[in-house]
This record gives structure tokens, C-alpha cells and sequence, in this order.
């Protein structure tokens, strides 16, 4: 398994990256986790190829996680695509991926079904865990077994239980880090380096991977090295993720 960072930055671009999208490659699917402008790089690793299924998994819809969406009409996924998000994707997906601000799911070139988390994460070939997170609004976490391994993805959350059980004995958390050291909001929740890293610890996974750095915050990658070893000071096995890099699972 394969996993490729297309995007890690939060909020908007910067020279340090595009906005969040992951890329995790198996023998039989692909998987893209988010849509922000990090999406548009996908064609770069064959995403579709050959037939290959493609699945979207959506946490929720703050644009820098869905402004992606509009180059869709650029792929061509002759084995489809199936976007999975929170309750009410349906509806929301209806009004942002339509006219008049870009062409419609219904007029993509090739076929979409849109599932919602949880109550039909059940219809997904392969195992997979929803919970809330704590943010702001709506926020899925997802816990995806592939190849008999965990992966567990919790981006723009808090602190929270929801995360640490996504995240047991996962072979790779990827969670966000959009506030530096010691940073945190009630009124606007999100994870800094010992707060990821406290999560990966209490849920014993393997490896962490931070990623959704705020492009404000993180103005340089230099401050994203300084936010791994912040956190390896808790969890040893953390890496700070780049746009392009890639790692094997």
C-alpha cells in the first residue's frame, strides 16, 4: 500500500503546498481522503487507471477541504467514482458541484454515487469506521482497513475520544496539525503537535503522519519541522508531511 501526500496545507495555498487531499493506493483501489486543491495532482499517480475504482472520502465541507471539486471533470475513472461525507452530502454536494459554479456530478464523464457516513458506509467494499470529530461543524473521522491494515484519518478536530478510537493500533494516523505548539481554541477546535501526538500515543498506532498545517501559521516548512519533533517528544514515530511525498504501508 501506498500512500501519497497531494496536499497538506490548511485554510489556502501557499509556496509550502496546496490544500489538504491524501492520496492511499492499494493493489485493487484508490482512495483519496479530502478534496482540496491538492485533488487536482491525482492524475499524476494514475488514480482511475486501468479500471481501478476511485473513492472519495469527504470529512466535511469547509472549502479547503472541497475546493478541489471542481477540477473532477479533468479525471477520467472509466471504473467510477464514489464520494463518501457526512450526513446531508447529498444535498450539499447537489448545490456546490453544480451550476452555476462548476459542472454537475450528473455531467461528469464518468459514473458517481455519493454515500453518507455512517448510516451507509456499510455499501463500501471495504471496512470502514465513521465518527464525529470536534470542530466547528460537522466533521467525519474515518477508521479504513486495507490489506489487513488500519489506516485512520482525523483531520480539523479537537481533541477528542472519537479520534483516539479511530485511531487504535492503526498502521498510520493521519491527523492535523493546524496550530503550533501549545496553540488551541474551544470556539474553533483543531489539534497541535503534542495534542496529535498525545492520540497516536494513547491509541498505540504505529505511525503518525501531521498534515492541514494552517498556511498562516505555517508560513515555512522549516515550522513543520519543528512541529515533528514537538510532537516526537510524545510520540516518537511522527513525520511532518510534505506536498509530494510518498510512503509505503
Amino acid at each position: 500500500m501506498k500512500i501519497v501526500f497531494l496536499g497538506t496545507n490548511g485554510w489556502y495555498d501557499t509556496v509550502t503546498g496546496n490544500t489538504i487531499c491524501t492520496l492511499v493506493q492499494t493493489a485493487d483501489y484508490d482512495i483519496l481522503l479530502d478534496a482540496g486543491n491538492g485533488i487536482a495532482k491525482a492524475d499524476q499517480y494514475g488514480v482511475g487507471e486501468n479500471g481501478r475504482p476511485v473513492y472519495l472520502f469527504l470529512s466535511h465541507f469547509h472549502l479547503d477541504h472541497v475546493v478541489g471539486l471542481h477540477t473532477l471533470a479533468k479525471f477520467s475513472f472509466p471504473g467510477g467514482l464514489t464520494i463518501c461525507g457526512p450526513e446531508g452530502s447529498r444535498s450539499i454536494l447537489h448545490t456546490l458541484v453544480n451550476q452555476p459554479f462548476t459542472l454537475s456530478l450528473d455531467d461528469l464523464p464518468y459514473p458517481v454515487t455519493v454515500l453518507e457516513a455512517p448510516a451507509e458506509q456499510a455499501r463500501l467494499p471495504f471496512p470502514v469506521e465513521a465518527r464525529p470529530l470536534l470542530h466547528a461543524s460537522l466533521t467525519m473521522g474515518y477508521r479504513i482497513e486495507l490489506e489487513n491494515q488500519i489506516i485512520s484519518y482525523c483531520p480539523d478536530t479537537g481533541y477528542c475520544e472519537n479520534a483516539v478510537r479511530l485511531s487504535r493500533e492503526a498502521e498510520l494516523l493521519i491527523a492535523e496539525c493546524a496550530y503550533q505548539s501549545g496553540q488551541g481554541s474551544e470556539d474553533w477546535p483543531h489539534l497541535n503537535p503534542e495534542t496529535a501526538a498525545q492520540i497516536a500515543k494513547e491509541a498505540k498506532a504505529k505511525r503518525l503522519a501531521l498534515v492541514h498545517f494552517d498556511a498562516r501559521l505555517y508560513h515555512t516548512l522549516e515550522l513543520r519541522q519543528v512541529a515533528e519533533e514537538d510532537a516526537r517528544a510524545i510520540f516518537p514515530n511522527t513525520f511532518a508531511a510534505n506536498d509530494g511525498m510518498e510512503i509505503d504501508v
